[in-house]
């Protein structure tokens, strides 16, 4: 029997009996009723409703539900904080759902973590107790809509259905045509998560601030000692990237607008001053480079200070479109007048290094073994190149690629010839040369191969932008958002096409929950009959389950049924 809740949470004021009894589709739509209104009081800037209607929320059953199936879904999941709690059962996730309330909350500090960036540095990340996630996740069901309703129309980064690609789209719309910008501000935030000042934060961020100064103030544990945290926003914990965008929403709207009142509305438009923004990095176009030098970066140093941040030195120059520069993995410049994107330099170099790494850190694997490693990386890093002018890169990265695996191939077997080694690990498929490919036995006993994955098979495809001023929580704009949900859903899975399938036949939604499968989610192929009981690998035998959906569904010996569209 599934659990009902209503809207403002009131039919349990507890936790339900049983967690797999919970109706997820039913809370959605609960959590997701309460944040439209907060997001339309927001509009209105009706903040006394907005207060009112986010304190409902963060007390309804509905968005504790919702909070602590999030943390207890993602990737950070199987990660404890200081107190080494995971919820990892049914029953502690039912437990955690009692415990997600402001009267007596204290946070515990974090703990201190690093993993290395691109550069060769290690970024710091704070890691919150499962509790504290989940109070965090709670909070932030209450600020999206109002972040959302708030923010600058061309920020991307740290947005639901916003990417680097349209980021990506928006700076070649700028830049494209013969009488767009010629010069580009190319700005970072100088350690933007580990300096923004708190004072503003509890001043501006639309919360509560108590909630907010408690995990602000909340401290850090490293190496045994607990150190203070007097400025910035941890990264690792789940609002924190909402915060860094409520801190730096502005930037676009309050620039245009302080042009607009200084020269007037015709003459600002055609100093050509646009910014895009992602995350904390962002690009600001002009006329010319005095422009930027004189009147942007001053006024933008002005607006960072009062946050507590400032434009790192090293990272921040004034770029001819002539020279091009690089943003987001992606190189932009202009060829004899046509704008090109391509895939950086450093970002290839970076990806052939992990590559190149996780080959030489795996010599004695098998060869299947390193193909399932491999094919996600080589997958994930053509694909988010797909949109721009990549062949080129492709061929160049396949090569290395190749030469690396040749050399590893060559050392397992230094007493064999090179025609021995090649027939051994490369294979011929169709009109393909020297495929890097394991022999697999397949169902009914017949021999194939499974092979790497082509980089240059990857078809180029332009991206299709978000439209600036789309609103995920405004209803006018539902059927936009599904739609370009669904295509973007299929484009991730179109090099898988029987999940692809399977996703467009079930309409994007869990065969058990009947929620949205995203990649956020994470989604499990299900075999509606066991291949232990002679299930086949049919299509029609098999559906798509969110990961959790799928213990339940074996755990519970639940019986799915193959969904059928209206």
């Amino acid at each position: 029997m599934k659990v009902s809740v209503r809207e403002d949470g009131s039919a349990l004021s507890h936790a339900p009996d049983n967690w797999h009894a919970v109706d997820w589709r039913r809370v959605e739509r609960n959590v997701r009723g309460m944040q439209i209104r907060i997001a339309k009081a927001t509009r209105e800037s009706n903040w006394r409703r907005v207060k009112a209607l986010q304190r409902m929320l963060t007390r309804t059953l509905s968005a504790k539900l919702y909070a602590v199936r999030r943390v207890t879904q993602n990737q950070g999941a199987r990660t404890a904080g200081v107190d080494r709690e995971l919820w990892d059962s049914p029953e502690s996730r039912r437990q955690a759902v009692n415990r997600l309330t402001a009267y007596g909350y204290k946070p515990l500090p974090l703990r201190r973590a690093f993993i290395p960036k691109a550069n060769g540095k290690e970024r710091p990340l704070g890691i919150p107790t499962m509790r504290d996630r989940a109070m965090q996740a709670l909070y932030l069901l209450a600020l999206e809509p109002v972040s959302e309703s708030t923010s600058d129309p061309n920020s991307y980064g740290f947005r639901l259905n916003r990417s680097t690609a349209d980021a990506m789209s928006q700076i070649f719309l700028l830049l494209c045509r013969e009488k767009s910008s010629q010069w580009v501000l190319e700005a970072d935030i100088k350690g933007c998560f580990d300096y923004i000042n708190h004072d503003w934060l509890e001043n501006h961020v639309p919360m509560d601030r108590a909630i907010l100064r408690k995990w602000l103030k909340a401290g850090l544990i490293y190496k045994g000692q607990l150190q203070a945290t007097e400025a910035g926003t941890p990264q690792g914990g789940i609002i924190s990237p909402t915060l860094a965008n409520v801190t730096l929403n502005g930037l676009e709207r309050e620039l245009i607008a302080h042009f607009d009142a200084k020269f007037g509305i015709a003459k600002a438009k055609k100093l050509k001053v646009n910014v895009v923004r992602y995350a904390d990095d962002f690009v600001i176009t002009g006329d010319s480079k005095e422009l930027l030098e004189s009147e942007v970066r001053p006024w933008v140093e002005a607006f960072l200070a009062v946050r507590g941040l400032q434009l790192s030195e090293e990272k921040t120059r004034i770029t001819h479109i002539d020279d091009g520069f690089d943003f987001l993995g992606w190189n932009f410049r202009k060829y004899s007048g046509k704008l090109l994107i391509k895939p950086s330099k450093k970002n290839a170099q970076a990806f052939y290094r992990k590559v190149a790494d996780t080959i030489s850190s795996n010599k004695t694997v098998k060869q299947e073994g390193l193909i399932r490693l491999l094919n996600p990386m080589l997958r994930g890093w053509a694909q988010y190149h797909s949109p721009v002018v990549a062949k080129q890169a492709y061929s160049r990265m396949e090569y290395l690629v190749f030469q690396r695996l040749w050399r590893w191939s060559k050392r397992r077997h230094p007493q064999k010839n090179a025609e021995w080694v090649k027939r051994k690990y490369f294979h011929s498929i169709g009109d393909r040369q020297w495929v890097f490919a394991a022999p697999i036995v397949q169902e009914g006993g017949s021999n194939g191969l499974f092979e790497l994955y082509q980089i240059s098979g990857t078809a180029i495809k332009r991206h299709k932008k978000m439209k600036g001023e789309f609103h995920p929580f405004d209803p006018t704009w539902e059927q936009y958002g599904e739609q370009l949900r669904q295509e973007r859903q299929w484009e991730s899975m179109r090099y898988r096409k029987q999940w692809a399938t399977l996703y467009m036949s079930q309409g994007g939604l869990c065969a058990h929950c009947n929620c949205a499968l995203t990649d956020e989610t994470g989604w499990h192929d299900h075999h509606l009959e066991y291949r232990m009981h002679g299930g086949t690998d049919a299509l029609s035998n098999r559906v798509l389950l969110h990961p959790h959906c799928h213990q339940q569904v074996h755990t519970g010996n639940i019986v799915v049924t193959k969904p059928v569209l209206s």
